[in-house]
């Protein structure tokens, strides 16, 4: 999935590049923003095997995701400072090396905890590429031709998530999980490469600005506080825990100060006051809620096929990957004409495919063979076609200028954190309905029950003994019960979806020119 974040500030006037050198350029940008989105997908179907290679389950496997989102949202406001104090091209250039050697170290982990602290540090120095990109790209074509940049990057932040998922499976299948890692060197070097030798005299003027410490120490505590209660409430039965309780406190002793300190201070890392504005509350709101559904279940899915259906890393990696196909042939067209039409229109239409992808996953079971798994994914693609430009063109709508990459900032710092919070909140629910559903199932296994004798009569004349059978019948069990548990996280992700439909309209009809603003802080 695309991440997109705050342009930074425009760079000093040079003159637009022109033949190999422009070709070259957009290559070795769209390089390295492929690579930064590849990296939000990729791990997603290795995640069974990267958990069962470092001994941790799988729902602690997740932090291999939410590390890597929840510090990449941090690090997204604070792009336009950097920019400002060390210039785009450094700053891009710092940014692109810093995630070849993250990603070396990810590959590298002996242990989980290692693998987390990487991932956290590779999403932290990726939070300035992909703007910087945008900034970039934007500067090497003509005012006229600012569209066609802009359509040539989207597709590089489409085409990246359906290969995420299939690059990933088959390296896991074939290889080993670290490669999943690994392949950033090579691309990311090439990228680093070509780049200054385009760019580097093309560098952005620099200043000296002041930044809100206390503001940044207080997001990264209340952040971190919020995800940690998250991710290990799951392991120690929630708020039974001192140490979960602990981490509540923290963040909301944190958030509450952070608030106040942002609010009040004259620089501060997160301008607040876009919430005034309606249509920035609204459009946000809607979309990292959004955002937050449509993660969880991405990371659900494919841990479902594999633990629960047999499906290997690639065939789960060839599941999640159509999602990308109808955006392709779709996007383009949203992207044209959201200055005519009514973005609210588009985002309601975005919400009432999800929701219908969503309903349509809650009725598998687990006869469901390879195609009827893989025709909502391929549906799920004209949902995103229609989700990103829109909400962001509603969120951005009436800003003047300058007030922009602020707001895209935050608008995006919520997205992210909305994905890493909900892949968090869809995996505690996923297993908790799933010990609901099992204690309901095992009630009926009795002599009692039919067909529950009549299973265990068949597995009994196979040759299997008395313990054997109670394994088997426990792993049917176990495979309705997540089943089952799935289906009610999807259901109930539909339903959200709908609800969320009447925020989008809270806004007010967003002015033409949005779409060009839309174009500068998201795909």
């Amino acid at each position: 999935m695309a991440i997109a974040a705050p342009p930074a500030p425009p760079a000093a006037a040079h003159p637009p590049l022109e033949g190999s050198a422009r070709l070259w350029g957009t290559i070795a940008l769209s390089a390295a923003t492929f690579m930064n989105v590849l990296d939000t997908s990729i791990a997603n179907v290795s995640l069974p095997a990267i958990s069962g290679d470092l001994g941790v389950s799988s729902t602690q496997g997740t932090w291999v995701i939410t590390s890597f989102a929840v510090a990449n949202a941090i690090a997204v406001p604070l792009t336009g400072w950097l920019t400002q104090r060390f210039g785009q091209v450094r700053l891009f250039m710092t940014s692109v090396l810093l995630f070849i050697i993250s990603s070396w170290l990810c590959g590298l982990a002996p242990n989980m905890t290692m693998l987390i602290a990487f991932r956290a540090l590779q999403g932290f120095v990726a939070g300035p590429m992909i703007p910087l990109s945008q900034t970039l790209l934007l500067s090497s074509y003509p005012k006229a031709m600012a569209g066609l940049a802009m359509a040539m990057w989207s597709m590089t932040t489409l085409v990246a998530p359906v290969m995420g998922p299939l690059l990933g499976g088959w390296i896991t299948d074939n290889i080993s999980w670290p490669w999943i890692f690994y392949i950033n060197i090579p691309v990311g070097l090439l990228a680093a490469g070509i780049t200054w030798g385009i760019y580097h005299k093309r560098e952005s003027t620099t200043r000296k600005v002041p930044i809100d410490g206390i503001g940044l120490a207080l997001l990264v505590l209340w952040v971190g506080s919020m995800q940690l209660m998250l991710d290990k409430g799951k392991e120690l039965d929630w708020f039974h825990s001192p140490e979960v309780v602990a981490m509540a406190v923290v963040a909301v002793v944190g958030f509450a100060f952070f608030l106040v300190w942002e609010l009040t201070d004259k620089h501060p890392v997160v301008d607040l006051s876009l919430f005034k504005r309606r249509n920035f509350w609204s459009g946000a709101l809607a979309t990292a809620v959004a955002y937050g559904l449509f993660f969880g279940n991405v990371v659900i899915l494919p841990l479902w096929l594999q633990q629960f259906m047999g499906y290997t890393a690639t065939q789960a990696g060839m599941i999640m990957a159509p999602v990308g196909l109808l955006a392709i042939v779709f996007s383009p067209i949203v992207g044209l004409t959201v200055g005519k039409v009514d973005p609210r229109r588009y985002a309601t239409f975005s919400f009432l495919v999800f929701a219908l992808v969503l309903w349509m996953r809650s009725n598998f079971n687990t006869q469901a063979d390879f195609w009827t798994i893989m025709i909502p994914t391929v549906i799920q693609g004209v949902a995103m076609a229609f989700f990103f430009v829109p909400l962001v063109t509603i969120t951005l709508s009436g800003l003047s200028p300058d007030r922009i990459a602020a707001a895209s900032g935050l608008s995006n710092f919520a997205r992210i954190t909305a994905g890493a919070v909900g892949t968090s909140i869809a995996t505690t629910v996923w297993e908790n309905r799933a010990a609901l559903h099992h204690a309901q199932l095992v009630e009926s296994v009795n002599p009692g029950n039919a067909a529950a004798s009549s299973a265990m009569a068949g597995l009994s004349a196979g040759g299997l003994s008395a313990e054997q059978v109670l394994g088997q019948l426990n792993h049917i069990v176990d495979q309705q019960s997540f089943m089952l548990a799935a289906n009610d996280v999807f259901y109930a992700s539909a339903v959200l979806f709908l609800l969320l439909i009447p925020f989008v309209w809270l806004a007010k009809p967003a002015r033409s020119g949005g779409a060009s603003d839309a174009a500068a802080g998201a795909h």
